[in-house]
């Protein structure tokens, strides 16, 4: 076995180099992790364990970024680490409307854009057309992150309130935002492919 390399045997699914192994590794963590974090908000908002677990969940997703570049691109990784970022939002979010303290609006506002460019993604790659990911998609989902992490925070909670209502509608003008570009990006594509 060389020093950049599991065993062949060993979560080859996962990725053939250490590097991969762990980037996705977090990936695969933050999915195992977000039935807790939404059954933490659910039994208790605002709450320090559940604020804390949030920005565990978030430094996974800046930490396995940071493995990626170092490792090479998987299908795992590719599928899952972005679904995973839109599985946390959106289980995170709903749980928060489930108790009341989100409005549903919002939520649905946010869950038809993140399904409706996985079926837009899923809708060019038959046509072998990639549309790439975005630097500004990191930012929203930032901004999302951000939204639930003050509705968890009992200081904010329980204080300044309107901090997270704010924070929730720039996530959706943000959300709204990085999909136009999408659609944008897809279009540009079709041009450049000589599809019409």
């Amino acid at each position: 076995m060389t020093a950049g390399t599991t065993s062949a045997g060993s979560l080859g699914w996962l990725g053939t180099s250490r590097w991969a192994l762990a980037a996705n590794s977090m990936t695969l963590l933050r999915l195992v992790l977000t039935p807790l974090f939404v059954a933490m908000i659910l039994h208790q908002n605002p709450w320090w364990p559940s604020f804390a677990m949030g920005w565990f969940l978030g430094f996974t997703d800046w930490f396995d970024g940071k493995l990626a570049r170092h490792a090479e691109p998987t299908r795992f990784g590719a599928f899952w680490d972005p679904l995973a970022d839109k599985m946390v939002v959106l289980a995170a979010g709903f749980a928060l409307v489930g108790i009341g303290r989100w409005f549903w609006l919002p939520m649905v506002i946010i869950a038809v854009r993140e399904f409706g460019l996985i079926a837009y993604r899923m809708y060019w790659a038959r046509s072998s057309m990639a549309i790439p990911a975005r630097t500004s998609a990191k930012y929203k989902t930032f901004v999302q992150g951000l939204a639930i992490a003050s509705a968890t925070c009992p200081p904010i909670e329980n204080n300044a309130g309107w901090i997270t209502d704010v924070l929730l509608w720039v996530a959706v003008a943000f959300t709204l935002y990085t999909g136009g570009q999408y659609l944008v990006d897809g279009r540009a594509s079709l041009r450049q492919g000589g599809v019409r």
